[in-house]
């Protein structure tokens, strides 16, 4: 049985369609899902009762479980239990401009970055399109604050789930549901070369941001695999074409590790690698784990100046979560290991 939190305002349209009724009615299923937040077919008051009984037959309402929270100066980090006992996390961050959650969109991960936490469990299965709009709703109700701005840059590839991923977009998106506008979604990957083509002919004006951290093919294959199927100047090639048909920014996502690709070298190699693009790096300090050897770079302002310097627009990201697990995919793999967690029972 499906869940309701799954189907788009056209899947839902279609669904009506089917049973001899008018598409309008979908559009009253998504204002009582997601404007006034109810959580039960039953309390849908103007929808007829033979349609509602339809409706639970159909579909189940399942939420999602918080199991456990952290939470630090500006940061909010939740693990997710989901109905088969895999766990998920998302963290809800604030900023000046407003509340930013980034979410997960698989159990596990298969590109193997070497600096990622989330990598170290393999991809148990994507996530449906639903477990990702729960992730938003759930949060919202826990704060009882309206997220402004939306990541899909937690546990997973989200381009290794792309059905699901345009899925959940297009419900977060949809003008008579929640709402939130294309241009304050962004979604992160690694370089899957095929779905950024795919993702540039959707007509949507989302964000997308590169995982880079390299500026050399030898350096980046060693600590993301996926430049040995992907490389760099097919990747790049990719994104120049990506930025010709959107018109769109790209963003470069570039962990800095201590003497692994934070030297002044790979600064300027970077610069070269970029220069003329319509696109901005943000620099990320490295949160350290007790499972991955990397070390965090003391040169981050130095690498920045380079970058500057040879007129790449270029910020450093905003730190979170000092006191709470905040790599990718952290609170996860520690969640039987440590106590200091808020656990919801």
């Amino acid at each position: 049985m499906k869940n309701i939190y799954g189907m788009t305002i056209a899947q839902l349209k279609e669904y009506f369609t089917n049973l001899g009724e008018k598409e309008y009615k979908a559009t009253q299923i998504y204002e009582w899902l997601y404007v006034k937040r109810i959580k039960s077919f039953d309390l849908m008051s103007n929808v007829k009762k033979q349609i509602i009984e339809k409706l639970k037959q159909d579909f189940t309402m399942n939420h999602l479980e918080i199991v456990a929270k952290q939470e630090d100066k500006d940061v909010k980090k939740y693990l997710f239990e989901l109905h088969d006992k895999n766990k998920i996390e998302a963290v809800l961050m604030r900023h000046d401009y407003g509340l930013s959650l980034c979410v997960s969109s698989q159990v596990g991960c298969n590109m193997s970055c070497s600096f990622c936490e989330s990598g170290r469990l393999k991809k148990i299965r994507n996530l449906e399109a639903y477990e990702m709009v729960l992730q938003l709703l759930m949060i919202e109700e826990e704060t009882n604050e309206r997220i402004t701005h939306l990541v899909v840059m937690g546990i997973g590839e989200p381009f290794d789930n792309y059905d699901n991923l345009m899925n959940f977009i297009d419900i977060i998106n949809e003008p008579k549901g929640i709402a939130l506008g294309s241009r304050h979604i962004t979604v992160s990957t690694c370089g899957i070369v095929p779905k950024i083509k795919e993702f540039a002919n959707n007509g949507k004006q989302i964000n997308l941001a590169v995982s880079l951290h390299a500026p050399n093919d030898e350096l980046r294959s060693k600590i993301m695999p996926i430049n040995k199927v992907y490389p760099l100047n097919e990747l790049i090639k990719t994104l120049k074409e990506y930025i010709s048909k959107t018109n769109r920014r790209v963003t470069f996502e570039y962990i800095l590790l201590k003497n692994v690709n934070d030297s002044k070298e790979n600064a300027l190699e970077l610069s070269e690698l970029l220069k003329g693009m319509n696109c901005y790096v943000n620099l990320i300090p490295y949160n350290e784990t007790s499972h991955i050897e990397y070390k965090r770079s003391d040169r981050v302002m130095e690498f920045y100046d380079i970058l500057k310097k040879n007129k790449i627009n270029v910020t450093v990201r905003k730190e979170f979560g000092s006191k709470v697990s905040a790599a990718c995919g952290q609170l996860r793999a520690n969640f039987k290991e440590v106590q200091e967690w808020t656990m919801v029972i």
